[in-house]
């Protein structure tokens, strides 16, 4: 992330290069084009079956063959981008009244990407897709050669990490996990950790020495590295994650200290508004305001207050022990 720029970002989404569709844990993800495909392949069964067979689809009446009989349609019509709302209407001339929830189904599961429209981080209401280019081309990817594309990107993130961290990053069945650390035998390993159950990591990986520095950091909402371990403690106290994920999903902008979890933050009054949930000391306070004051400088001419919709979590009161503003 070094030297990073929003422009490169914005450049990447407009040619393709990057791309932004539902996939893990049947969320929406940023992933290089070429990962796509076989990202999607392995997630595939999980997508299809989240909707397909969800209460707000079978109540149509429809089968799940309805809605994939219409993916080749699909693949025409978004040859060029369409709004959601164009979609449903397309669609109602084959399922009318049912439109809106074959659409739900089929945007999530289907191999479509978001369009970036512009805006101030490349996509703005009202959302938009398009067919992935390999949706009318070369057949997909088989899912377990995707699953094991998936596990060594994902160890190579997060690792070492165990199956069971590995399924809550993807919601990927145990059989599939099973089997792609078994055809992976070359090149993942299994390692020493604290707990019982079985790490494994890349055949090269090194993990750095315990007294290497974890210098503060302000990472955004959602952050992978938040959602990527099973077990409390890694990154997040045991404590401190009913304060910061809450019930239904949302995860808030954290501090980090030492390499764990401190406190929150949030866009406020021209700057950065900095939570601690405990006392921290000078050092890492000089370090946080640093990260806060490049931060903010990079959201001047983009959002100033960026996640403002989510205010409501603080409204609703977290442990401030210790609070600081930063602007620049």
């Amino acid at each position: 992330m070094q030297d990073f720029a929003p422009e490169d970002l914005d450049a990447a989404f407009a040619n393709r290069r990057i791309v932004k569709a539902t996939l893990m844990r049947i969320t929406l993800h940023a992933v290089h084009a070429e990962d796509y495909e076989p990202y999607r392949a392995a997630m595939l069964s999980t997508l299809r079956a989240s909707r397909l067979y969800d209460r707000r689809f079978t109540a149509t009446g429809l089968a799940p063959t309805d809605a994939d009989g219409l993916l080749p349609k699909l693949a025409d019509f978004l040859e060029r981008p369409r709004t959601g709302a164009e979609v449903e209407v397309d669609v109602t001339g084959s399922f009318g009244e049912h439109a809106h929830r074959v659409w739900w189904a089929l945007r999530t599961y289907a191999p479509v990407h978001h369009v970036p429209t512009g805006g101030p981080w490349s996509f703005a209401q009202p959302n938009t897709y398009r067919a992935s280019p390999a949706a009318t081309g070369s057949a997909l990817q088989q899912a377990d050669t995707g699953v094991q594309r998936l596990l060594l990107a994902y160890l190579r993130a997060f690792g070492p990490a165990s199956a069971q961290d590995f399924a809550r990053f993807t919601l990927l069945t145990r059989n599939a996990i099973a089997q792609a650390l078994n055809e992976l035998h070359d090149q993942v390993v299994r390692v020493a950790g604290p707990g019982r159950a079985a790490l494994f990591d890349l055949v090269d990986a090194t993990v750095p020495a315990e007294d290497t520095p974890a210098p503060p950091r302000l990472l955004p909402m959602w952050d992978s590295t938040l959602l990527a371990h099973v077990v409390p403690g890694r990154v997040m106290p045991e404590a401190y994650r009913p304060l910061v994920v809450r019930r239904n999903g949302d995860v808030l902008p954290c501090l980090l200290v030492d390499g764990q979890v401190a406190g929150v933050w949030r866009a406020a009054d021209g700057g950065l508004e900095l939570t601690a949930f405990h006392k921290l000391g000078k050092a890492a306070w000089q370090g946080l305001t640093e990260e806060a004051e490049r931060l903010s400088a990079l959201l001047v001419n983009r959002d100033p207050a960026v996640y403002r919709r989510y205010g409501h979590w603080w409204d609703k009161g977290l442990p401030a022990v210790e609070r600081m503003t930063v602007r620049v």
